[in-house]
């Protein structure tokens, strides 16, 4: 058996798009899945199943949650060692956090073959910028004293499309003690 994490994009914001975590978690049972984890209301989930190329797992995840709960919802995929290594890479080690501070990694769902930005990368207002650009995330940090996280995140979504989601880097950390 394998550990794979499953991050969905846009459920539950703002009212729209519910799925709940425990028929989310009994969807993925139902599906064969073992030892399902849901983190959080924004939909990261860490299960277990024999080893499989992961955009099979992404279109078939996909599709039976589209299938229950009547919209598509984007599926990233990421297997346990790629969560561990971002982390112990860490671009952000030397960063310091404070109340108006976000550190975010953006999941690619197409491996980025060039980069569409150089980094770092500064946006007009100062706000977000771009660390690290990586084949399949981007690292980012966002200064809510000068912007929005949503113009952090329409930037990125013009430039690569629907099929990413970003996450919180704390999100990512409580995802690997999910892991442990």
């Amino acid at each position: 058996m394998k550990q794979y994490i499953a991050l969905l994009r846009g459920i539950n914001v703002g009212g729209r798009h519910k799925v709940p975590m425990a028929e989310l978690k009994d969807l993925l049972q139902k599906m064969g899945f073992q030892n399902i984890k849901t983190l959080l209301n924004s939909g990261n989930v860490v299960f277990e199943t024999a080893p499989i190329a992961i955009h099979k797992l992404e279109a078939s995840i996909a599709q039976a949650l589209g299938k229950k709960f009547g919209f598509k919802v984007p599926t990233l995929i990421r297997d346990a060692e790629a969560i561990q290594t971002m982390l112990v890479e860490n671009p952000f080690q030397d960063m310091v956090v404070t109340k108006d501070i976000r550190l975010y990694i953006t999941f690619l769902q197409h491996p980025n073959k060039e980069p569409l930005f150089e980094t770092p990368f500064i946006s007009e207002d100062g706000s977000f910028r771009i660390l690290k650009i990586t084949a399949s995330e981007i690292y980012g940090v966002l200064d809510v004293s000068k912007g929005k996280s949503t113009d952090a995140m329409n930037i990125l979504a013009k430039t690569y499309g629907k099929q990413i989601t970003t996450r919180n880097w704390n999100t990512l950390e409580k995802i690997k003690k999910l892991l442990d």
